[in-house]
């Protein structure tokens, strides 16, 4: 993953100012054309996303209340944690997007919703829609890029505490809305400020965020449990509810992987950014710094639509439902200016995610270099780099970026021949 600026062939070199400008015209046709259909089919299947939702989620807290007998705890975890995810995807992260504000129903707004999440919707709005889709994949200004516990670039330099970011990533996943909530408090950066310099802002928001917190977890983790007092499950909907949270989370985490990190998907450097970039501009952005999965309408029901991220990212205020729409249109776009849309299955695309990820915690160019054969001298290296000093660390990478070089030129040379 190497910011698009520094690449040794720019995937828009070959486009002009004029093309990203007529780019960003006919996306936003794309755009108006939708919002010009909104209309009663669009309300109709928000609402019936939402009834659906919640009728699971209750039938299924119902079922759990006899969940001392295993067949009613598989059943009501099942469809406690399909319940959570629906409300987490398709509703919460949409609702909040304003994607269903032009209805003008108070009960599926962005200004009223609050999520079955550790994070708090007004905390979840700044950071995610205002921050991240403004700045999307810009390394030091989008904080989504490893949420700031990850390499994700090359150009960062590396560091012995980078061989844990795979542990990270696992331990973020299982529990995700928490690493949400911390990350939109900016909580490492707040932490290291000395307390009598800390904002009054992050201190209010900090309270908002423990008392979301306490209420989710009083609600999962002690009253729906003292419901199953009569029946003797209070030890088997306390599981469920562990269970069907972490189910949420690590799907969560998925698809939000999917969506930003497989190999392929583009960062951009911060002062590669026009101080006043165009819609054009801004347009070729999001299409270069994300990435779709192909499947069926169930797929990208249960990612929240998040499957269309490109479309998302594009249009982050069309109703979810039309993503499926307006995919052929966009794509048509990439094919006719020259560029690579990013789609494939589910599973491919969490092992490329999680491949950047293992790739970005060792040293440049180490992964790519290493061999069944080489693997002995490639380790010994490696423990050099981790337990030595920074002149260690430097002379160390300049060797591997040397073997690197090597052995493309000898694939080069073996290609032509």
């Amino acid at each position: 993953m190497t910011v698009i600026t520094k690449q040794d062939v720019n995937p828009t070199a070959h486009l002009t100012p004029e093309d990203i400008e007529q780019l960003g015209v006919e996306l936003d046709a794309i755009r108006q054309d939708i919002l010009d259909a909104r209309g009663e089919k669009d309300a109709a299947y928000i609402r019936k996303v939402v009834d659906v939702q919640r009728r699971l989620e209750l039938g299924s807290r119902a079922v759990l209340l006899v969940s001392v007998f295993p067949p009613a705890w598989i059943a009501g975890t099942v469809g406690l944690s399909i319940a959570k995810i629906l409300e987490n995807m398709e509703i919460g992260h949409n609702v909040m997007h304003g994607q269903w504000d032009w209805m003008r129903d108070p009960k599926i707004h962005s200004t009223t919703w609050e999520w079955d999440n550790a994070s708090t919707a007004e905390g979840w709005k700044h950071s995610h829609n205002e921050v991240h889709h403004t700045y999307t994949n810009i390394v030091g200004k989008d904080n989504d890029l490893g949420y700031g516990i990850m390499r994700v670039d090359e150009d960062q330099r590396w560091a012995p505490f980078h061989l844990g970011q795979p542990l990270w990533n696992f331990i973020n996943a299982c529990f995700f809305e928490y690493g949400i909530a911390a990350y939109d408090l900016e909580l490492g950066k707040n932490l290291s400020t000395p307390k009598e310099k800390r904002s009054e802002k992050f201190k209010s928001d900090a309270r908002k965020t423990l008392a979301k917190i306490r209420k989710q977890a009083t609600k999962d983790y002690v009253v729906h449990p003292a419901l199953g007092l009569p029946t003797g499950s209070v030890l088997p909907i306390l599981a469920a509810n562990f269970t069907a949270n972490l189910v949420r989370n690590v799907w969560s985490h998925s698809v939000i992987m999917c969506g930003h990190f497989p190999e392929g998907v583009e960062t951009f450097e911060r002062k590669s950014i026009p101080e006043n970039e165009t819609r054009g501009q801004w347009y070729l952005r999001q299409m270069l710094g994300s990435a779709n999965i192909s499947g069926s309408k169930l797929m990208h029901l249960m990612t929240g639509n998040l499957s269309h991220q490109i479309e998302h990212h594009l249009f982050p205020d069309l109703p979810s439902s039309r993503y499926a729409e307006i995919a052929p249109r966009v794509e048509q776009l990439f094919e006719k200016y020259g560029l690579n849309y990013h789609q494939a299955p589910l599973p491919q695309q969490v092992a490329s995610a999680w491949h950047r990820v293992v790739r970005l915690s060792l040293p440049n160019g180490w992964l790519a270099t290493t061999t069944p054969k080489n693997l002995p001298q490639q380790l010994k290296l490696l423990y050099g780099m981790s337990t030595g000093g920074p002149k260690i660390r430097r002379a160390a990478q300049a060797r591997l970026v040397q073997l690197e070089k090597r052995q493309k030129a000898v694939a080069a040379e073996a290609k032509a021949a």
